[in-house]
C-alpha cells in the first residue's frame, strides 16, 4: 500500500512539474506589447500625418518580421504622455518609445537644442548626412546615455503661419509675438524684435486662436495637421530656403532595446532605418502641401530666398550659435562637427 501510494505522488508530482514547464512555455510566446507615443493627430490608411503613419508602417513591418514576438500600441495626440514630457519619461525608462521633436528634451539633454538650432542644417539631405558623420555618432552617443536611442532619422522643414503681415525679413519681426520652438531658435527671434512664447506645438492652434500668439514657427506638417491655416493670413513656406529644421526621430528606450534578443534588436534597426527615405519624402511633400493648403484657404504664401537666409544665419551665429558654445559642455566641438556636414 505504501508503494502504492509513493507511484501516485510522484506521478502526481511529475503532472504538476509539466503543468508548470508547460504554462512556462506558453508565457514565454506571449506577445511582448511596446507602446509609442507621440503629440500628432492620428491618420487613416495612407492619409493624414506622416509622423503616425510612419510609426505605424514602423509597428507592422517589426510585428511581421519577429513572427508577432514583438507587439504595438500607439498613442497619438499626446495621449499617453504630454508633448514635454516624452523625453523625460524615457530617460526614466517609463516610455517605450516615441516619435519626439528631440529639442523639447533640451532642459534636461543640453546638447539637444543642436536638433532645432537656426540656420544649421539647411536641406533634408544634409539632415540625412549627420546619421553617419562624427556628429551623428556623438550625439547618438549623447542620447544614449540619457537611455534614448535613435531608431529612425527625421528631420522637417518649418514654416512660419502669421495672423498678421508677411515674416520673411528679419526687420518684419519687431514686436509680433511668436512661438519659436527652442532655446536657441527663440535667441535668433529675439534679436529680430520678436516676443517668444514657448509651447509645444500641439498647443499653437488655441495660442493662436485667443491671441497669446501672433505667429508660430512650426514643421510643414504640424502647419497641416494642427489646421493654423483657418485664421492664417500670411505663411512663409520651406519650400526653397528655411532656417528652421527639426530633428524629429522615432527613438526607443535603450534600456527596453537591450532587453530585447540580439535578433529583434537587428530587426528594430533594419525597420527603423528603412523608413529615412519615407520620412524625407513625406516630409518634403508636406512643404508643397501646405503652401497649397494655405493658399486656398485664403493666406498669402511666401518663400524666403538665399540672401533673406543668410541675415538669418549671421544673426544666428552671434546669438543661438554662441550661446551654444559657451553654455553647453563640448559645445563649440558639437558645433563645429554639425557644421562639416554639407
Amino acid at each position: 500500500m505504501h508503494t502504492r501510494n509513493f507511484k501516485i505522488f510522484v506521478a502526481l508530482s511529475l503532472i504538476f512539474l509539466f503543468g508548470i514547464f508547460k504554462v512556462n512555455i506558453v508565457s514565454s510566446q506571449q506577445p511582448r506589447v511596446i507602446k509609442i507615443s507621440h503629440q500628432f493627430p492620428a491618420s487613416m490608411g495612407d492619409e493624414g500625418d506622416f509622423r503616425d503613419r510612419l510609426c505605424r508602417k514602423f509597428a507592422a513591418e517589426v510585428e511581421k518580421r519577429t513572427k508577432g514576438q514583438l507587439k504595438f500600441e500607439i498613442y497619438p495626440s499626446s495621449s499617453l504622455f504630454k508633448a514635454t514630457a516624452q523625453v523625460s519619461a524615457m530617460r526614466k525608462g517609463a516610455l517605450d518609445m516615441g516619435l519626439i521633436p528631440i529639442s523639447y528634451g533640451s532642459g534636461e539633454i543640453p546638447e539637444a537644442n543642436l536638433g532645432l538650432m537656426p540656420a544649421l542644417v539647411t536641406s533634408y539631405e544634409q539632415g540625412l548626412r549627420w546619421k553617419d558623420a562624427p556628429i551623428g555618432k556623438k550625439f547618438s552617443e549623447i542620447l544614449a546615455k540619457h537611455n534614448i536611442i535613435i531608431l529612425t532619422w527625421v528631420w522637417q522643414g518649418g514654416g512660419i503661419a502669421s495672423t498678421k503681415g508677411k515674416l520673411v525679413d528679419p526687420e518684419d519681426f519687431k514686436g509680433i509675438k511668436i512661438r519659436g520652438g527652442s532655446r536657441e531658435m527663440d535667441m535668433m527671434l529675439k534679436e529680430a524684435g520678436a516676443s517668444v512664447v514657448t509651447m509645444p506645438s500641439s498647443e499653437i492652434y488655441n495660442a493662436m486662436q485667443s491671441g497669446v500668439i501672433d505667429a508660430a514657427l512650426t514643421s510643414s506638417t504640424s502647419l497641416i495637421s494642427y489646421r493654423l491655416y483657418e485664421f492664417t493670413k500670411n505663411v512663409t513656406t520651406a519650400r526653397k530656403k528655411s532656417f528652421w529644421y527639426m530633428l524629429e526621430p522615432l527613438v526607443m528606450s535603450k534600456s527596453l532595446f537591450d532587453s530585447l534578443t540580439p535578433e529583434q534588436q537587428k530587426i528594430v534597426l533594419e525597420v527603423g532605418a528603412s523608413l529615412e527615405k519615407f520620412g524625407m519624402e513625406e516630409a518634403k511633400k508636406d512643404d508643397q502641401k501646405m503652401a497649397e493648403i494655405y493658399a486656398k484657404a485664403g493666406a498669402n504664401v511666401h518663400d524666403m530666398d538665399e540672401k533673406t537666409f543668410e541675415k538669418w544665419r549671421e544673426i544666428a551665429i552671434r546669438t543661438a550659435y554662441k550661446d551654444f558654445a559657451e553654455k553647453v559642455k563640448n559645445g563649440k566641438e558639437l558645433l563645429d562637427m554639425a557644421l562639416s556636414v554639407k
